[in-house]
């Protein structure tokens, strides 16, 4: 089986190679730890790996064959940098890329890969592409040495949407692996309803993971997700899996009536990734290039300040305007997306440069794409006074502060204060107004990250918020307090 190896938001699952386990993967200029390989081919130096965005929980494959000297990328990030050190490494020379679909959750890499590498883009004929690529049908193949990836159309998540079989020639004809995209997960399978209509997404995507059951047991299966994305939900934090133990364990493939099946699918109220729109025109259109590099600056100079720096850090000073989104907790770039707008000019507020660097990355992922550049010392004039459980416990008993839960639907049925009011901190800043300040305003949420994201966007509109920071709800609950639970009708 891969050996996976993580740091920081990416980890990357090495297939083992004919090389010899002492063998390492260099990746120490980019940061990336390395990577032990388990010999276990003996024809052919067949590359791939995965690396995984545990941030966003999207993942991408770079495949090849040394002997031949070439190797692709599948659905690339924006952040192609990983991709380039390890061909580097392995001497080989990325020469084209395979997109599964036309994202809406990241930004691809696909641009700058053709851009500044040269290299060829393959997506099916149904995506509709407005740049230079060439068109994929179903059982197209692209042959790379002893690798050969063939599509598999498997319309459901978006229209154009393929799979890829991952063929090692010099071992035979049959796959060896499949990248499944957005289709089936380790666990899940992807919801059919950011393209079209969610029943007609979903009736497509019943027929493709028929089609992909149809594989061999022993296939492999590395999907395009693992636990995070917003492109499905209920999958696993497991980077791969196999045919046969999907079809035996995975609930999305022991429905075999398509009506059932529809209903399921279609069903859901799951969040849109932010920024959705703008991504998938960003995905289909004219080529995105290499990002503008992130300077220091001295001033925001209008720019809205992103105070990426931790809850506490924040607390104790910032810079007049200011919003927190800390890049050390998890789905940052998810956050930032919903709190920000695409085409707003930002300025990072970092502890240091490769915390800025870290989080422009991140932003760029989501197409926030506008930034001014990064700050290290601005004004630090204003704060915002956290509180613990049990101080919210007095002044409620006092009736002296207004409780704002900002967490999404499902987690505040499941318990919430009694009282206190509901609005996702991903919709504070358009409603916002609509809050008066006759008491202290209090947020809060499952741990504190999201109740600091949602006091400092009150503070920009000049309402006093406190945040109930180094706990939330579950620990009201396990101090004593009292939450009322909501039971949908039907439930």
């Amino acid at each position: 089986m891969p050996i996976g190896v993580g740091i920081g938001p990416w980890t990357r699952v090495e297939q083992p190679t004919s090389r010899s386990a002492s063998t390492t993967a260099g990746f120490t200029g980019s940061g990336y730890a390395d990577v032990r390989q388990v010999p276990v081919l003996a024809s052919a130096f067949v590359i791939f790996r995965q690396f995984v965005d545990d941030d966003l929980g999207c993942a991408s494959y770079l495949i090849g064959d040394e002997n031949e000297g070439t190797a692709v990328v599948v659905d690339p990030a924006y952040a192609i940098e990983p991709y380039l050190d390890e061909a580097e490494h392995r001497q080989v020379k990325v020469t084209c890329v395979l997109e599964t679909h036309t994202h809406a959750d990241h930004l691809s890499g696909h641009g700058r890969l053709a851009l500044e590498h040269g290299c060829t883009v393959h997506i099916h004929t149904a995506a509709d592409a407005h740049f230079a690529h060439e068109p994929l049908e179903d059982g197209s193949i692209v042959e790379l040495g002893a690798v050969c990836l063939r599509t598999i159309h498997t319309p459901g998540h978006r229209p154009e949407h393929c799979c890829f079989a991952v063929i090692d020639l010099s071992r035979g004809d049959e796959p060896w692996l499949v990248l499944t995209g957005d289709s089936l997960f380790v666990g899940d399978a992807a919801r059919p309803d950011l393209a079209v209509a969610a029943r007609d997404g979903a009736e497509g995507l019943f027929h493709s993971l028929r089609r992909l059951t149809e594989l061999p047991d022993g296939v492999e299966v590395y999907p395009g997700h693992v636990a995070g994305s917003l492109c499905g939900s209920g999958m696993s934090t497991k980077a791969s899996s196999t045919i046969g133990f999907e079809r035996r364990f995975n609930a999305a493939l022991q429905i075999q009536n398509v009506e059932e099946f529809v209903d399921r699918s279609s069903g859901g109220s799951q969040l849109r990734p932010p920024n959705m729109e703008r991504i998938v025109e960003l995905n289909g259109g004219t080529f995105v290039g290499t990002p503008t590099p992130l300077e220091r600056i001295t001033s925001s100079d209008g720019a809205t300040i992103l105070d990426v720096r931790n809850a506490d850090e924040f607390a104790t000073g910032h810079a007049h305007g200011a919003i927190n989104v800390p890049v050390s907790g998890s789905s940052f770039a998810t956050r930032a997306a919903f709190v920000l707008s695409p085409d707003e000019l930002l300025a990072i507020h970092a502890s240091t440069q490769d915390e800025a660097q870290r989080a422009a990355r991140a932003l760029r992922s989501v197409a926030l794409l506008d930034l001014a550049g990064y700050l290290l010392d601005p004004p630090q004039e204003e704060r915002l006074s956290p509180l613990d459980v049990d101080e919210l416990d007095a002044l409620l008993a006092a009736g002296e502060v207004d409780v704002i839960d900002v967490r999404e639907k499902d987690e505040r049925d499941s318990g919430y204060i009694a009282g206190s009011r509901h609005i996702p901190f991903r919709l504070l800043r358009a409603a916002g107004d609509t809050i008066d300040g006759d008491k202290q305003i209090v947020t809060i949420c499952e741990s504190g990250m999201r109740a600091s994201i949602a006091a400092s966007v009150l503070a920009t509109k000049g309402i006093d918020a406190r945040p109930v920071l180094h706990g939330g709800v579950p620990a009201w609950e396990a101090s004593g307090g009292h939450t009322v639970e909501f039971r949908r009708c039907g439930t």
